[in-house]
């Protein structure tokens, strides 16, 4: 497949601008490795943008997109994204457990809170 810039008819193409005047452009699907830069000629997620139904555009928002410089994508640019998709999801299962963790405390305070101790064994009739 060959590159091609970014295309922002696809119904997948993503853009989001932060306070601090960064902007990233991706496709949704992460379909395109070489994104920023480029799709693949030939994407097989590529569907056309019918409308913009529900969009609220800024008066700041430019028209079009800036065209970027071609950049040449190579195996290195994958390689660097595969690598940092490799640390994040690497990174999830740590950061889940400990989101679990704190969550199963906090229902053990508002148990003890409430006088529901999960550790208070039930008193038998005789």
């Amino acid at each position: 497949m060959s590159p091609m810039g970014m295309r922002t008819d696809c119904k997948h193409y993503e853009s989001r601008s932060y306070p601090n005047g960064e902007t990233v452009r991706k496709c949704r699907l992460d379909l395109a490795p070489g994104a920023p830069w480029a799709c693949p000629a030939e994407c097989s997620g590529f569907v056309l943008r019918r409308a913009d139904v529900g969009w609220d555009y800024g008066s700041l928002r430019p028209a079009q997109a800036p065209v970027p410089e071609p950049v040449a994508v190579d195996d290195d640019i994958a390689a660097l994204l595969d690598s940092a998709e490799d640390i994040v999801n690497a990174a999830a299962p740590d950061i889940l457990a400990e989101m679990e963790k704190r969550e199963k405390a906090s229902r053990l305070f508002d148990r003890r809170r409430l006088g529901k101790s999960p550790n208070k064994k039930k008193k038998r009739k005789k």
